[in-house]
């Protein structure tokens, strides 16, 4: 990762490359490999000063929708 200047420049870079491989199978080192990670449940924590922090869950129910409820404390 590296710094940009703006969002606008992180999209021009995108349309660019998705211009460039259009129609075509995104090349990949022999060596490529990787891990799938599927989430069924994710907590989101955002501290505020005054200590009332938001908390949600994300809960993937068995339809495939997100189910999200507040957390407390």
């Amino acid at each position: 990762s590296q710094p940009i200047a703006s969002r606008m420049q992180l999209i021009r870079a995108f349309v660019k490359e998705a211009a460039r491989w259009l129609g075509k199978e995104v090349e990949r080192p022999d060596n490529w490999g990787g891990y799938a990670v599927t989430p069924t449940r994710m907590e989101f924590w955002q501290g505020r000063p005054n200590r009332l922090h938001d908390r949600f869950l994300y809960t993937l129910k068995t339809d495939g929708k997100w189910e999200i409820n507040r957390l407390s404390p």
